[in-house]
């Protein structure tokens, strides 16, 4: 599946953890906006890891499923490009 995650944490270090996490999971294309291509049992493990760093008074973490059909309407303008092939990536 392919999911788009965005965040928007409060503390630098819970920050720096987050995207060091998402790292492992997909490709940055903003700086608080990674896009993932995982099956489940790769997303549910990166849920895992993520949701104990988030402050849930203070932060946001919104993760956005994207269907086939979604992902072909993707327009992207100034810098960037199209990050994913349609192979599952499994960590």
């Amino acid at each position: 599946m392919f999911v788009v995650v965005s965040y928007d944490i409060v503390d630098d270090k819970r920050r720096e953890k987050i995207a060091k996490i998402l790292k492992d999971y997909g490709v940055r294309v903003q700086y608080s906006v990674f896009e993932c291509k995982l099956d489940e049992k790769c997303l549910i493990r990166m849920k895992k890891e993520i949701l104990p760093h988030i402050d849930k008074n203070t932060d946001s973490l919104r993760i956005y499923y994207l269907t086939e059909e979604c992902k072909k309407k993707i327009e992207i303008y100034g810098l960037g490009e199209y990050t994913h092939s349609d192979e599952t990536i499994v960590i």
